[in-house]
């Protein structure tokens, strides 16, 4: 048996000897290689944190002490060391385990963790909770990933630090750029202050002086000469500016050294920041040399980290080519995403234009601000975000581009069903915050063909704030473009009673169930909506003509599409027709593949051909 088969829990992890803690490692390594080869997941970053997850699992109990992760794709190493090991074979499928921290999986996941920048906060908050309810246990914060480029980081930090509750917030610095400590003296000094010996004499002094006559008074003097001179060697981090006790940097991939540091940060009073550097991909070689690729990934071969998956364009594609023609055409266009610039298909746009490509971190709302700057200044922004991280600047959007009207384009990926990742993830909320905002247009297309020719009209002929939302994956080319810049429905078929009424990503169902109701000799209507938001009420007027039933089917959940909107405008056009929705339901949709999650939530083929045959017996 494996050392690793033993570990269920913190207290069989404790029980390792030193030489079976870096065997442990090995063997965690080649889990997770072999794991994620089958089942595709967060690879890189959580080979990155074998060490130091071993380390803070063995320091403290997460079944009582709070372990708040930033972002959740890191904890693959937490769960295995925490009795999921042989749920892994079904990491992020449906039904399986999730591919984030879960606490509904278990006890030992504190918090729900998707989105970054935020686990300092809610490690604050858990630690005032703690004072308040007089318990007795640890919080810490894990950040990794580029979470710190986040302005809600030093939100968090500020009020921390003025705080003086007692928390641990680990850096998981894999590369990043903050505050990099320099020079022979700086590593010296670094690596004194992370040695016990080095607290432990401190401890003694501070005990000594609080004893003899005037201690105190020395003990304060001699700690202003020590912080000068330290001040003087050592550049001061933004931590220790913000008066909280930073030990570090340290290296994440030693073992002995991080669990001795954890249990100096474990007895220090008040807030203390861990800056660990490792190194993403860490112990396999495919991954080391492309962590971005290796970031998320779908299967692959263990042997060679060659992917198993067959190549085809996807909607993110498509997105980057026209962006690429639309750049040669004019010099006022310009490129932002928030630390996407892979998956939102900009790298290529990034290597030819790189004065006119911002990559402006995990700062949605930074993103979006600056596009009111730029568009204000005549320059015509692309802020290229997925659908699910586009609702963290609702009040930039609102505020900083469509009260002014200015012309921003948003590019949105991943709207709809993204499947693997979860409720997180899942990009079924734009259509109903979108719609909200006075002057903004919202175009849904259902292929990259009309996609391109939307993004094209978008920033070549509008003049305003304007959305087009498009789907994951490569799915797109089932329809022909027929977008014209003009027309915003599109009458698919006619006849029959019911008429289903959708657009993007869920038309090629909606025409598959409308071809069997046809074969079970039920004819209905199909009308689809290419621009969603305003809704274009004329249009539908004549392609809603006769109908006595419509069924709005939409990829969002309940509230957050155009059913509404929909229903209150029939009350003019047709009174006489009752409208039904279809959707996702008013719940959060975890984890499974699209088609597995549609079938649950009832957008399949099969279970719209059964909605309708209830709404026409009726």
């Amino acid at each position: 048996m494996s050392i690793l088969e033993t570990i269920k829990d913190h207290d069989s992890l404790i029980s390792l000897r030193k030489e079976e803690q870096t065997l442990l490692c090995d063997e965690i390594r080649e889990f997770l290689v072999s794991n994620v080869s089958k089942t595709g997941g967060h690879l890189a970053s959580n080979l990155g944190v074998v060490e130091l997850t071993v380390a803070i699992e063995t320091v403290f109990d997460t079944r009582k002490d709070r372990l708040v992760f930033d972002v959740g794709h890191q904890s693959y190493v937490h769960k295995m060391l925490t009795g999921r090991q042989a749920d892994f074979s079904h990491l992020r499928q449906f039904g399986g385990i999730s591919g984030f921290p879960k606490p509904s999986e278990s006890d030992t996941d504190s918090f729900v963790a998707g989105h970054a920048s935020s686990s300092i906060s809610i490690a604050l908050g858990m630690a005032r909770a703690r004072t308040l309810l007089k318990q007795d246990h640890h919080v810490i914060a894990l950040l990794g990933d580029g979470a710190a480029t986040g302005g809600m980081v030093y939100e968090g930090l500020n009020d921390a630090a003025e705080s003086r509750e007692k928390m641990i917030i680990i850096l998981n610095d894999n590369e990043m750029s903050i505050d990099k400590n320099v020079g022979g003296m700086s590593r010296h000094l670094s690596l004194l202050r992370t040695k016990e010996q080095y607290f432990g004499a401190k401890r003694r002094y501070r005990m000594l002086m609080d004893k003899i006559p005037g201690g105190k008074a020395i003990y304060g003097f001699t700690k202003r000469i020590k912080d000068r001179i330290k001040r003087m060697v050592l550049p001061a981090t933004i931590f220790e500016n913000m008066g909280m006790r930073y030990l570090g940097p340290v290296d994440g991939h030693d073992l002995p050294g991080l669990i001795s540091l954890l249990r100096i940060a474990r007895d220090i009073r008040g807030p203390v920041v861990i800056h660990a550097v490792t190194k993403k991909g860490c112990g396999y070689l495919p991954a080391e040399s492309d962590p971005s690729r290796f970031h998320g990934i779908g299967k692959f071969d263990p042997a060679t980290g060659a992917s198993l998956a067959a190549k085809k364009e996807t909607y993110s594609d498509s997105f980057g080519k026209i962006m690429l023609e639309l750049a040669k055409e004019n010099d006022r266009f310009c490129a932002i995403t928030a630390a996407m610039p892979g998956g939102t298909g900009l790298i290529e746009f990034m290597k030819q234009y790189p004065k006119r490509t911002f990559d402006v971190g995990i700062a949605e709302e930074h993103a979006v601000s600056m596009a009111g700057g730029l568009a204000k200044q005549g320059m015509i922004p692309v802020v290229a975000l997925y659908s699910t991280f586009l609702q963290r600047a609702f009040d930039q959007i609102m505020q900083d581009v469509a009260l002014l009207g200015l012309h921003v384009v948003f590019a949105v990926d991943r709207a709809g069903l993204v499947g693997d990742d979860g409720a997180t993830h899942h990009g079924v909320f734009d259509v109903g915050f979108l719609r909200q905002i006075p002057g903004m247009t919202v175009l849904s297309p259902s292929s990259t063909a009309e996609q391109r020719d939307m993004l094209r009209w978008a920033v070549k002929e509008y003049n305003g704030p304007i959305t087009v939302r498009y789907p994951r994956g490569g799915d797109g080319n089932y329809v022909d473009s027929c977008w014209d810049g003009k027309s915003s429905v599109v009458n698919h078929r006619r006849g029959g009673k019911a008429v289903l009424i959708t657009y993007g990503n869920m038309l090629e169902n909606v025409l598959e169930a409308a071809d069997e109701l046809k074969e079970q000799g039920i004819e209905v209507g199909v009308v689809r909506l290419m621009r969603v938001h305003p809704l274009p009420v004329s249009a539908l007027e004549a392609a809603l003509a006769g109908y006595e039933s419509a069924i709005v089917v939409e990829e969002t959940c309940k509230g957050s599409g155009v059913f509404e909107t929909v229903s209150g405008a029939m009350w003019d056009i047709n009174p006489n027709c009752r409208v039904f929705d279809k959707n996702l339901g008013d719940h959060f949709v975890s984890h499974g593949s699209v088609a597995e999650l549609r079938r649950k939530h009832g957008l399949d083929v099969d279970s719209i051909v059964q909605y309708v045959k209830e709404v026409l017996s009726e």
